[in-house]
């Protein structure tokens, strides 16, 4: 059966990402000279991005759990593991890379 633990995490960035937005909602950003942003915004990217690899890793648990009962193939298996490895391998690099930008931010001079 997956890990347990892995949607656990992906579940856990979905609610940073929830927390981030109401943030976000009660701070005013001046837009001064900006241009008109068309298209998804950041947070709809990552939380898309968090949706599939929710997503991916449900799969993995169904099919592993399908796999117990001896009504799937070990290939099928094998592939839905690797795919939800690598949705959270993909999740933590991306959270990583936030983390650093964030870090670079605050430590530039004002």
């Amino acid at each position: 059966m997956a890990d347990i633990r892995t949607t656990n995490a992906v579940n856990a960035y979905r609610d940073a990402l929830r927390v981030a937005d109401k943030i976000l909602e009660n701070t005013t950003i001046p837009n001064a000279g900006a241009k008109e942003v068309t298209g998804p915004s950041f947070r709809e990217l990552v939380g898309g991005a968090l949706d599939s690899a929710r997503d991916v890793n449900y799969k993995s648990e169904a099919v592993s759990t399908q796999a117990l009962a001896g009504k799937a193939d070990i290939t099928d298996l094998v592939t839905a593991v690797a795919n939800a490895e690598m949705a959270l391998n993909t999740v933590v690099a991306v959270r990583d890379r936030v983390i650093t930008a964030y870090q670079d931010i605050i430590r530039m001079p004002i």
